[in-house]
């Protein structure tokens, strides 16, 4: 446990900030699973959803939640499998 006022407040920040991460992350893997389902049967449904996933893995890639290779792995494989 934090003993400093300093680190205490430092523990409170950390936290606020995991909650915001784990919120981007969850919502990029949620749309990610979507369209990865929708692709197996409505393409172009999936294609539809694309760009609102594309900007959700952008936003996780600008606020440091996944790097950026990881960030065009994924967006090259989304639209891979939505052709």
């Amino acid at each position: 446990m934090p003993i400093t006022k300093s680190a205490k407040k430092a523990v409170r920040g950390s936290l606020r900030k995991k909650a915001l991460n784990d919120q981007r992350k969850r919502a990029m893997k949620e749309i990610i699973k979507k369209i990865d389902k929708l692709s197996k049967t409505n393409k172009a449904e999936a294609l539809k959803l694309l760009s609102s996933a594309f900007a959700a893995i952008d936003k996780a890639a600008g606020k440091g939640v996944i790097k950026k290779n990881n960030a065009a792995r994924k967006k090259s494989r989304l639209s891979r499998i939505t052709k």
